[in-house]
């Protein structure tokens, strides 16, 4: 089985994060989801967002949920499949009430990548890079 990412994110509507994740492209898995938390699906097989209350999110620990509209502890990033698609998916997140480009546009030819905002403030990195750019890997150097 491939190792999956589960990111845990607070919310403070969960109706309205899981409308908004719905919106990008997310898709709801309702074996995991309840009144408390939602299970989104970006990437089948390999990443979920878990969308949880803040009931919920205390439940598994008793540090304090920071105000993601002024503080930052993590940017998440997912990889699109061109440049079109970075700007695709920042038109679909703005039009469902999440703010664009919260970050620097990063353009360097090879790579392009783009930012929004979902309701909560959680910043979301979407990067697209030519794979013809990425250098190939140099074989390992046998043990002596």
């Amino acid at each position: 089985m491939p190792q999956m990412i589960f990111v845990n994110l607070p919310v403070t509507d969960l109706a309205r994060s899981k409308a908004f994740y719905e919106a990008v492209g997310a898709a709801n898995n309702p074996a995991f989801t309840d009144e408390t938390a939602a299970c989104m699906v970006v990437a089948e097989g390999s990443i979920h967002v878990m969308l949880l209350t803040h009931e919920k999110w205390a439940t598994f620990t008793s540090k304090a949920i920071p105000d993601a509209h002024t503080t930052a502890q993590v940017l998440l990033c997912v990889s699109a499949d061109s440049r079109a698609d970075v700007d695709t998916q920042v038109a679909k997140a703005t039009a469902a009430g999440g703010k664009a480009d919260p970050t620097p546009t990063q353009d360097y030819g090879f790579m392009y990548g783009r930012s929004f905002e979902d309701p909560d403030g959680h910043i979301w990195e979407v990067m697209w890079m030519d794979p013809a750019a990425i250098p190939a890997a140099e074989p390992a150097e046998a043990a002596a």
